[in-house]
This record gives C-alpha cells, structure tokens and sequence, in this order.
C-alpha cells in the first residue's frame, strides 16, 4: 500500500511540473492549430463551406506553394551541406578551444538572426546601393541586374544565414559523438581516412543529417517576415507566409477563410517535415544507445 502510495505521489508531482507546458501547448500550439482548421471551412457568414479549400487549386497559390517548397528545398540542402562541414570544423581538434567557443556562440547568435532585422543587413550589404555592391561596383564587377538580392536567390542566401549555424548545431554534437573505437577499428583493418568517412562514419550520420535537413525545410517554409522584408510581398516571389498575410489583412479584398485554409495546407507541409525530422532521428538514436 505504501508502494503504491509513493508512486501516485510521484505522479501527481510529474503531472505538476508538466502542467504549464501542456497549458504552453495547448494556448499557443493545439487551439490556434483547431481554429485554423474550423476557419478554414467557414465562410464570411459562418456557414460552413469547401470553398477555401476548393480556391487552394488556384494557379497563383499552387505556385506560390511550389515557389516556398523550392525556397525551403534549397537552402535545406545548401544550408546542410555547409552547416555539416561547420560542425565538423566546431568539433575538429586542430582548431583552438577558443576559436570553437567563439564558432559555436556565433551560431547560436545567429540562427536566431532573422526576419526584418537580417533583411536589412543583407541590404545594406548586397543590395543595389550596398556596401559590398558598390565595392564590387569600384573594382568592375557588376552583380546587377544579373543578381537580385529581392529574387529567388537572393532570397535564398538570405535565408542560408540563419540555416547554416542551425544545422551547425545540431549536427556538431552528433559528429562528436562518433566513437574514437569505430575510426580505430576501421584503421586497423586499413581503411583510409576518406574510406573511414565513406563507409563508417557518413552511413551513420545520414539519420541525423536527413533528420536535420528536413528541420531546416520546415525551418524555412514557416519564414515570414525576412521574405516579407525583402520581396516588400511583390507577387512575383511571394511565399505561403505573404499570401496568408495578405489575406488576413484589414484590407477590403482580405479573405480570411482562404488565409486559414492557406494555413492548413502550410500545417500538412510542417508536419510531414516535423514527422520526416521526428522519425529519422529515432534512427539515428540508436547509434547513441
């Protein structure tokens, strides 16, 4: 009886401290998630109706949906491949512990450096009158118009900014949990440094790169305001985020029940994302055991 006593108390003190956090998800995360879908199929007169969901067929939206999974594709991958090669030299030995504390805080700086404040650094740096163009401009290199920093790649090197560090830190620990045994072992039956990465240590992080790659898509889809920023919401390069935006407005041709059920659709994208994340981490765990 006393055994039982003493784990209800347990209980009740988990249930506790878990308490603020369920109420945490429930205000910002579950009720908007259930209001998005409810708007989503009500109209101007709250009367239910498909045709929020019917106008998602619109060329313009297909495109703008295509144009943000292109967005977000992109820079997953270019931020991956850069963010990998970071973690590596953040983790790397033959850097001093003082240049890999100051890598590392630089990463966490700027992961969170986005929206209105980072589209204005990167015009005042890359855009048509910014320090960096204007120097290229003295030396005899033009980037415009060939480049624009308010297109499609100028977007994306926007947002490499913040998707670099982000998946530097994530993957610099699981680089560093690589067993100093598998590099020995590998070495001992003769494999090359370039074999060891190839066969042993690459097949291993691919869980947690795939994991952290398809974050970074979500990471992108969902950005609103450094696109906002930058594009000013021309209709030419305009994201999910700016269309929902725009439809949500005060504006007199705002309609919100399209600008839920544009929501909706960027719910089923995130979540495929979160859910891809989710389930190729649980892979690469097991490497951890």
């Amino acid at each position: 009886m006393q055994h039982v006593r003493s784990i209800m108390r347990g209980r009740g003190r988990v249930a506790i401290a878990l308490a603020p956090f369920l109420l945490f998800l429930a205000a910002f995360l579950f009720w908007p998630a259930t209001s998005i879908i409810v708007e989503s199929v009500l109209d101007r007169q709250r009367n239910l109706t498909l045709a929020n969901l019917m106008q998602l067929g619109q060329p313009f939206i297909m495109a703008s949906f295509v144009y943000t999974m292109q967005l977000s594709a992109v820079t997953a991958v270019g931020g991956g491949m850069l963010g990998l090669m970071l973690a590596y030299a953040t983790v790397s030995d033959a850097l001093p512990p003082a240049l890999r504390d100051a890598m590392t805080t630089f990463c966490g700086v700027a992961s969170n450096f986005a929206g209105v404040p980072l589209a204005f650094a990167f015009i005042a740096t890359l855009g048509q009158l910014g320090v960096v163009t204007q120097w290229l401009r003295g030396i005899g290199i033009a980037i415009y118009p060939s480049f624009s920093l308010y297109g499609f790649w100028g977007l994306c090197l926007t947002y490499l900014y913040f998707q670099i560090p982000l998946m530097t830190l994530v993957m610099a620990p699981a680089i560093a949990g690589l067993r100093r045994e598998w590099r020995e072992a590998a070495t001992s039956l003769g494999a090359s440094a370039a074999t060891y990465w190839w066969r042993v240590a690459l097949p291993i992080l691919m869980p947690s790169i795939l994991a952290t790659t398809a974050l970074l898509f979500g990471n992108a889809f969902g950005a609103h305001a450094t696109a906002f920023a930058l594009t000013g919401g021309g209709s030419q390069t305009s994201v999910v985020t700016i269309l929902i935006g725009a439809q949500i407005s005060s504006d007199a041709l705002a309609n919100p029940g399209l600008g839920n059920a544009l929501a909706l659709g960027m719910i089923v994208v995130m979540t495929l994302a979160i859910g891809a994340s989710s389930a190729l981490s649980a892979v690469a765990a097991r490497w951890t055991r």
